[in-house]
């Protein structure tokens, strides 16, 4: 009786380039956050009260939560899709815990200062409805990931925690979106206004459910193409007599 290994050619695979999707993320997220930077130093430096401002004067607290929230939440979750952290369950485990708080003030607050203040000159009905439902859509997205990793079924995990970062980042495509309208034509009234801004929303949503979906198409590969699933014919030894 003979025993060989099998002679087939074991494949190479080919690496992904790991940092372009999170730095894309980091310079998205750049928008918002230095909009808020900017913001905060209006604040707290004694900025001339306007009428596109006066809220947060009058109310502080709510604008100042969303602005740290959001800068938290919008950097410290684009490391999650470098899959060399993810891998790391230390890591990932240790973010989440800062993530999904962080994730739901921002959504909370968002929400609060669109249910409470004031609606400012180019705002509308429409732009508000938007706001709170994209608001409470991140908001239950994040509780529905960690209900999800408590029943530790990690890909539901995964799948509501990326379509609540996708909304949480839309600030950043909305900026994008809306700068060359405001180059071609001008600042946009209300209803263009409100389109603008829930193209952007409608995009974001849009991308996560394909990364989704294309995590859960290599998951099927791999499962089927793992050695348990096809009796493991190509990496065990033939015996022959």
């Amino acid at each position: 009786m003979t025993t060989r290994a099998s002679t087939a050619p074991v494949p190479r695979v080919r690496r992904r380039p790991q940092w372009p999707v999170p730095a894309g993320l980091i310079l998205l997220s750049l928008i918002p956050v230095i909009a808020g930077a900017a913001r905060l130093t209006e604040l707290t430096g004694g900025a001339v009260v306007t009428a596109q401002n006066a809220r947060f004067f009058a109310s502080p607290v709510p604008v100042v939560t969303h602005i740290l929230s959001v800068t938290t939440y919008s950097l410290l979750g684009a490391f999650q899709f470098l899959p060399a952290l993810r891998g790391r369950r230390g890591w990932h485990r240790a973010a989440g815990r800062i993530l999904a708080p962080a994730g739901l003030l921002a959504a909370l607050s968002g929400l609060w200062m669109a249910a409470f203040y004031p609606l400012p000159p180019g705002d509308g009905p429409a732009l508000f409805v938007l706001r709170m439902v994209f608001g409470s859509a991140m908001a239950a997205s994040i509780v529905l990931g960690v209900a999800a990793i408590v029943r530790r079924d990690f890909m539901r995990h995964g799948a509501w925690m990326t379509r609540g970062y996708a909304i949480g980042v839309a600030a950043g495509t909305q900026a994008l979106v809306s700068l060359p309208w405001i180059l071609l034509v001008g600042p946009p009234d209300e209803p263009t206004r409100a389109v603008l801004l829930g193209a952007a929303w409608v995009i974001n949503v849009a991308v996560a459910e394909y990364v989704i979906r294309s995590r859960r198409r290599r998951g099927r590969r791999t499962r089927a193409g793992s050695p348990q699933s096809s009796g493991g014919a190509e990496s065990i030894q033939r015996v022959r007599g």
